[in-house]
């Protein structure tokens, strides 16, 4: 989605005063009482993604993102070839988006990408979850993006 075409984009820089007809006051409240909530709404995750790629953290998302795509495939070829996309863009140190997880985990996806399971990234992902909901969301609440939401909604 370029910047041209964003909404969240338009309405954080004052271009626009109005959110899509389907963002209600109601679902942008939910977003504030649990990270899960934030996560399981429709235009939570597409927000707080925008959040954080204006903080130049938004690998945590997109990793997370990826694993839930990850769980769901069938095909152990489609999973060798994506499990190695994974490795390479988030879990390999000194990767394009590096996640943040401990040695032990990174040690446990190194064995077993060679025959990665549907649970391979399991543990990472939750880290990753973790960190968010425990370190991001906090802010994203007092950022000035989820303050504008609710004004403007």
């Amino acid at each position: 989605m370029s910047r041209r075409n964003c909404w969240i984009c338009k309405m954080c820089s004052n271009e626009s005063k109005r959110l899509p007809s389907n963002l209600t006051l109601e679902e942008i409240l939910q977003w504030a009482q649990s990270f899960e909530n934030l996560m399981a709404t429709k235009y939570g995750p597409v927000v707080y993604a925008a959040y954080l790629k204006m903080e130049h953290s938004d690998e945590n998302i997109k990793f997370w993102k990826a694993c839930e795509t990850y769980k769901k495939i069938a095909s152990r070829w489609s999973r060798v070839s994506m499990a190695k996309k994974l490795y390479k863009t988030y879990i390999q140190p000194q990767s394009p988006r590096e996640i943040n997880i401990d040695n032990s985990t990174r040690e446990t996806i190194i064995m077993n990408i060679q025959e990665p399971t549907q649970t391979c990234f399991e543990e990472a992902q939750k880290m990753v979850y973790m960190h968010m909901a425990m370190d991001s969301y906090p802010r994203f609440l007092k950022s000035e993006m989820y303050q504008k939401l609710l004004k403007t909604s």
